[in-house]
């Protein structure tokens, strides 16, 4: 299945239940995946964004839906973005230079 690197940034309903409760954050990982997507990875990161899941799923459209679901329970605001990996994006500039 593909890859999808999924970055969130907590809300403040989000932050609240964080303080409350830090183990709430492998809730998310549990809820994610009772969407039908696989979480491979799960980082908490400094910056713009507060999380990132990498994540199995079988397409586009799972990933449009699960990014939809995580904001409408009002916790995260997700960004969802496919992967291709390194070798595949090698290969496919290589044969892009072809003659």
């Amino acid at each position: 299945m593909p890859v999808y690197v999924l970055l969130s940034q907590l809300t403040e309903h989000g932050t609240q239940c964080v303080l409350d409760d830090p183990a709430c954050l492998r809730q998310i990982s549990l809820d994610i995946e009772n969407l039908g997507v696989k979480v491979l990875e799960q980082y908490a990161t400094l910056g713009e964004y507060d999380f990132v899941h990498v994540i199995d799923a079988p397409n586009n459209e799972t990933v449009a839906r699960v990014s939809m679901e995580l904001r409408a329970r009002g916790n995260l605001k997700p960004l969802s973005m496919p992967t291709v990996s390194i070798n595949d994006f090698i290969s496919r500039l290589s044969l892009d230079r072809q003659p």
